[in-house]
This record gives structure tokens, C-alpha cells and sequence, in this order.
């Protein structure tokens, strides 16, 4: 016999009512506006600001000049920042659904770690250098995680507390790895600083092309995956009323998540509180429904991705402040906020 679920989750799940769905549509346009326009002062501004006009005539009307040099080089940052910011909203929203932790994060389950330590063995042991290099050896790693953590938790048995418990255990392992690494080879420690922090200083047209059919591939899968982690939030039980393959969404999203986290660290390092923040907070607006949140994480982590770079571009002129350390310096103090209002609501 099936038991009829509360109130309070049925209407979670409803249709949202018409003037409710024009309202989070418009809030979705919104969106990609401000998107829009972040991108712009991505390209405009940096170590020599750019005029709009420069802007329009390095994106459309190319002849050579200087403007148009610096429009080219910035335009790959930004685009990584773009495809980045997307794969840590939906990886965090992903991971947010899975583990029904709403302060999980991309690195809550080793992924990030796991990309960091294979970096570490390619300097290390096998003298890589270049990013290229990096964006392979870090998506192993990140993929090789990912699947130790499945086996750990329990494969077909995984539940969502068992693959944090996993994910925190390899975190803490990599990460006395790490450090004992990069204390014993100063070398490595010299190349890896950069890294770590985690930076789109050195996007390229190639690392775009090599990390975007992972990016496009863990989006999509995410996305499909919204209506099975939306039955779910309301239960095993309920979930399995529905319809609901456990195991296999559960697979699938740990899947969605390893390569978004992993591509995205790949190509930029290891960057926090994106993938933390934004969902979170989007959530407080859309509610529970993953339809919106993904869509709405997807659009607006680029845009705090983007903005942090242009703040680290400001702040620090001629020279400029990683990206990595402004969403840390951004992330904490907001991490602490959502902790402490979370904890109230609960008293």
C-alpha cells in the first residue's frame, strides 16, 4: 500500500501556478541578462580597461589593432569562465539533491581533491608542465575518486550519508599526500602555488576545446537528471512509488558530478564556494524544484565566477588577485552566514 506523502512535500513538487511560473521565467531572463553584461566587463576590464566600442570592434570587426589583441585574449578567459561557473553551479546543485545536504559542495565528495593530487604526481613524478598536461591528468583523478567513492559507500547500497563519509575519508588521505609532496620537491611546490589557488589566468582556446565535451556532456546529464532527484527529496520510499530507479540516479549523479567537478578543475584548479553558494541561494527563491534550480545555477554561478575574476583584475591593478582566492575570501563569510541561519531554523 502506498503512503500518501505530507502536504507540505506534494506542494513542493506541484505545478507551480501560472503567475508563479511567468515570475521564475522572467527571473531566468534577468538572469542571462546580468550574465550578459558580466561577460562584457570581463573583456573590457583588466590591467588596460576597454571602451565598449573596443569591446563591440574585437568581438565583430577584427583589423589587428591593440583593443582587438587584448578583446581575443580575454574572450577565451571569459568563455572558461562561462563553461566553469555553469559546471560547479550544476555540479554543486547535483551534489546539493544527492547527499540532501543544502551546504554540500562540489568537493564534499574528494573530486576536487582527487584532481589535485593527480596534478601533484604529474609534476612530480612524471615532469609535466604545460596546462594541457594538467587537464588530463586532473580529470583521471577526479574520475578515479569519483569511483572510489561509489565503491566505498556502497555501490547499489550507496546511501547519501555513506558517500560523504567516503568523500570526506579520500579528501583528508589526498590531502596529507599533497602535503607531503610539495614539501619534499620544492620544485613541485613552485609550479603547483599557481594551480591551486585556482586561476583563469591561463585559459586558452585550447583548454576550452579540450575540457568542453566533458562540460557539455556532464551538463546535459545533470539536467535530465532533475525530475528523479526530485522524487528523491521526498524519501526512498516515496521515490521508489514514483518510479524512481535509486541506484541508478544515484550512479548517474555521482557520474554528472565527477566530470563536471573534474573538468572544471582540470581546466581552472580547484575553485570554492561556487558550487556552495549559488544553489543555495537560488533555492531560496525557485524553492526545492531542481527544474529551476539547475537552469538558474547554471546561469548565475558564471556570473559569480566572472565577477570575482574582474574584483581580482581591480583590486590588485597592474597585477591581479586569482579567482580562487576572491571566491574564498567571498565564499567564507557567507558559508559561516548559511550555517548559522540553517542552525537557527532548526532551534
Amino acid at each position: 500500500m502506498l503512503v500518501e506523502s505530507p502536504p507540505e512535500q506534494r506542494a513542493e513538487t506541484a505545478p507551480a501556478p501560472p503567475n508563479r511560473r511567468a515570475i521564475r521565467v522572467l527571473g531566468l531572463l534577468l538572469s542571462v541578462v546580468i550574465l550578459v553584461l558580466v561577460v562584457l566587463a570581463s573583456i573590457a576590464i583588466g590591467a588596460k580597461e576597454l571602451s565598449l566600442e573596443q569591446v563591440w570592434h574585437g568581438l565583430f570587426e577584427d583589423s589587428g589593432t591593440y583593443g582587438d589583441v587584448v578583446v581575443a585574449d580575454r574572450l577565451s578567459r571569459t568563455v572558461l569562465g562561462v563553461l566553469v561557473g555553469a559546471a560547479l553551479g550544476l555540479a554543486g546543485s547535483v551534489l546539493q539533491a544527492l547527499t540532501r545536504n543544502p551546504l554540500a559542495d562540489p568537493g564534499l565528495l574528494g573530486i576536487n581533491a582527487g584532481a589535485s593530487a593527480a596534478v601533484v604526481t604529474a609534476i612530480t613524478f612524471f615532469g609535466v608542465t604545460s596546462l594541457s598536461g594538467y587537464v588530463w591528468f586532473a580529470f583521471f583523478g577526479a574520475a578515479a575518486v569519483g569511483a572510489l567513492v561509489w565503491f566505498l559507500g556502497g555501490s547499489r547500497g550507496a546511501t547519501p550519508v555513506r558517500l560523504v563519509l567516503a568523500g570526506t575519508a579520500i579528501s583528508a588521505a589526498l590531502f596529507g599526500y599533497l602535503q607531503a609532496i610539495m614539501i619534499l620537491d620544492d620544485a613541485a611546490l613552485g609550479r603547483m602555488r599557481f594551480w591551486t589557488v585556482g586561476s583563469l589566468a591561463s585559459g586558452t582556446d585550447s583548454t576550452v576545446v579540450q575540457v568542453l565535451p566533458f562540460l557539455f556532456a556532464g551538463s546535459v546529464l545533470a539536467l535530465v537528471l532533475a525530475r528523479p532527484l526530485n522524487a528523491m527529496a521526498m524519501g526512498d520510499d516515496t521515490a521508489k512509488a514514483l518510479g524512481a530507479n535509486l541506484n541508478r540516479t544515484r550512479a548517474l549523479s555521482m557520474l554528472a558530478a565527477t566530470v563536471l567537478c573534474g573538468a572544471a578543475t582540470a581546466a581552472c584548479g580547484p575553485i570554492v564556494f561556487v558550487g556552495l553558494m549559488v544553489p543555495h541561494i537560488v533555492r531560496s527563491f525557485t524553492g526545492p524544484d531542481l527544474r529551476w534550480i539547475l537552469p538558474y545555477a547554471a546561469i548565475l554561478s558564471p556570473v559569480l565566477l566572472l565577477g570575482a575574476d574582474v574584483i581580482g583584475r581591480i583590486v590588485a591593478r597592474p597585477a591581479e588577485l586569482q579567482v580562487g582566492i576572491v571566491t574564498a575570501i567571498l565564499g567564507g563569510p557567507v558559508f559561516i552566514f548559511l550555517v548559522r541561519r540553517r542552525r537557527t531554523a532548526q532551534l
